[in-house]
């Protein structure tokens, strides 16, 4: 815990410091978050002077605790409820997947204010109450994700630890590595000067997932420090982690689907991994070979997925010196991303504008640049 309270800054935050010894609750502070949707200033205004990402570590006895202290006029909560938690997060996040995290994160945080609130101040068991948390982990971890894909890092932030309190306090250890997944990512994206920070995550991660027995959730985390690594500058080190994530997927291609929340990692999902990890360390030829295994043998059967590779793929491909190929892609991630509201996306089309401004005369060229542009205009 001392690690993770380095790594995440706990006790930074901004506002009054927590007093020691005080006890935090994570969900008393993940409905206030909700209640105040992105406005994190509000937020760090209604919980009392800090948000709880920065505030401490996880409650061991919050479930016990809540259990023992329901007043008898709560709603009754069962194993009902639960999973109707569970069956909305797929909803919401296929949707997401699809079409990218601006659009369904309102309804997301709505469901968590006012369907899973209620029940999270309900009346259960104490296992039912480790299933009510575990959902809700899975629900925050959802939300986080959304707002980093709407480019909204403090809100993914906030999400992403809430998550990580609750996927402890339900004693669920792969839910927990899933949680530090994303702030590891979130990380990532911030560049070189969140490096040691990222690599730092990515471990902890790891430490979390040591004892899962599902290969996909190991490969997903590994290529998860594979990242992390090669943005540190540790290319022996994401090597490694990258051929161990290798050899984990291609173990789990014979296994069947499990419910865990890495279970949607497939091969064609760690090729496309692999190949941004491989561009980040400089090697523009494997990087295109992996990108090309993801769409063209495996398939990416997500638009928002397929749009972010042909992204890429066209980046990469100039930067070979292969217009023309280039231009094949980037027409493909256009056609793509017609209505995927996504920060990558937009991010892929800026840089698509920015990198086709070399070539004025090109007619291909200019046509690309101005449908670009379209995407960028709009809300």
């Amino acid at each position: 815990m001392p690690h993770v309270i380095g790594v995440l800054g706990l006790g930074q935050g901004a506002g009054a410091p927590c007093p020691p010894g005080a006890a935090v609750d994570t969900v008393e502070s993940i409905l206030a978050l909700g209640r105040n949707g992105m406005d994190r200033r509000s937020f760090l205004t209604a919980s009392g002077g800090g948000a709880l990402a920065f505030l401490g570590v996880p409650d061991a006895d919050a479930v016990t605790r809540r259990v023992r202290s329901a007043p008898k006029t709560a709603v009754k909560v069962g194993r009902g409820e639960v999973a109707a938690i569970g069956q909305m997060v797929t909803v919401l996040g296929d949707s997401s997947a699809e079409y990218g995290g601006g659009h369904a994160r309102h309804l997301a945080v709505s469901y968590l204010t006012h369907n899973v609130g209620p029940w999270l101040n309900g009346r259960y068991t104490e296992t039912t109450g480790r299933g009510l948390y575990a959902a809700t982990s899975r629900l925050a971890h959802l939300i986080g994700w959304m707002s980093q894909d709407e480019d909204n890092e403090a809100a993914a932030r906030d999400y992403y630890v809430h998550a990580w309190r609750l996927a402890e306090e339900a004693g669920d250890a792969e839910l927990a590595a899933i949680a530090l997944r994303g702030l590891t990512v979130l990380a990532v994206g911030q560049g070189p000067r969140r490096s040691g920070r990222a690599l730092a995550l990515a471990h902890k991660c790891m430490d979390s997932a040591r004892g899962l027995s599902d290969p996909r959730a190991t490969a997903y985390y590994e290529a998860t420090l594979a990242e992390a690594a090669a943005l540190d500058g540790d290319h022996r080190l994401a090597t490694r982690a990258l051929s161990a994530s290798q050899t984990h997927i291609e173990t789990a291609t014979s296994a069947p689907t499990g419910t865990s929340w890495a279970s949607y990692f497939t091969i064609g999902r760690w090729h496309q991994d692999a190949g941004l990890i491989l561009a980040g360390m400089g090697d523009l030829n494997g990087a295109q070979a992996q990108l090309h295994q993801a769409l063209a043998v495996h398939g990416l059967d997500r638009r928002r997925s397929r749009a972010n590779v042909l992204g890429h793929l066209g980046s990469i491909r100039l930067r070979q010196g292969d217009l023309d190929g280039a231009l094949t892609a980037w027409n493909q991630f256009l056609d793509t991303a017609d209505g995927v509201r996504s920060a990558r996306v937009r991010d892929s089309a800026d840089d698509l504008r920015t990198r086709l401004a070399r070539y004025p005369h090109d007619p291909d060229a200019r046509s690309l640049t101005e449908r670009a542009a379209h995407l960028l205009a709009r809300p």
